[in-house]
């Protein structure tokens, strides 16, 4: 099964420079779509295919900074490459604070710009198969019930079946069961994989909340 190949997505104004990148990105062997404005591109059908954005800084309607603004809140974020006919360094300075790969002028040498595509490329690619690691985990942990997330947390404290049952008020065989579906749903095989799975959860939920 062939991977899915990234797409540049370019969105500027100026027809006869979209046109222009488009070819040469093209030419270079990138999977190209282009838009005349951040709000065409925003209308498009978005999909979970990964990719970059390759945009002008300043644009009628929605500027190249709104644009990475809506994509850092969308579904399928994507690296963003700032083009601008005039040099900015506020404009500069907010959009590589706000995670922007590169900012270049148009000016700059065509090597430049494939360099800084395909660096957003891959960490593109990087970033979406992250968020599919943590939704994966995310789904595992909610596939639990309740009395199964209660069981989790006795048995991440070391707890015994036979005090588990206990400290619940139900018998050591249902524990065990809640055990064998917790480590089936969990996909794991050992208690220590299952604390570990447990701390990586914690610690991607703390990093998506920083």
């Amino acid at each position: 099964m062939n991977a899915v190949q990234p797409i540049v997505h370019i969105v500027d104004d100026d027809a006869a420079y979209l046109r222009a990148t488009t070819r040469l990105l093209l030419a270079s062997g990138f999977a190209v779509q282009g838009y005349a404005s951040a709000n065409e591109f925003l209308a498009r059908e978005a999909g979970s295919q990964p990719g970059c954005v390759v945009v002008d800084l300043q644009m009628p309607g929605l500027s190249g900074l709104d644009l990475q603004e809506r994509l850092a809140r969308s579904a399928n974020p994507m690296p963003v490459v700032f083009l601008t006919g005039q040099g900015d360094i506020a404009s500069s300075v907010r959009a590589m604070r706000a995670g922007a790969e590169d900012f270049l002028e148009k000016r700059a040498p065509l090597d430049e710009l494939l360099d800084a595509v395909r660096r957003a490329l891959t960490r593109g690619e990087q970033e979406q198969a992250l968020r599919g690691r943590q939704l994966e985990l995310e789904q595992r942990i909610e596939s639990l019930s309740a009395r199964e997330r209660e069981v989790l947390e006795h048995v991440l404290r070391g707890r015994l079946n036979k005090q588990i049952a206990g400290d619940l008020g139900i018998n050591e065989r249902t524990v065990k069961l809640h055990r064998t579906s917790i480590m089936t749903k969990m996909k794991v095989r050992a208690v220590a994989e299952l604390a570990r799975l447990v701390q990586e959860i914690g610690e991607r939920k703390s990093g998506a909340g920083s």
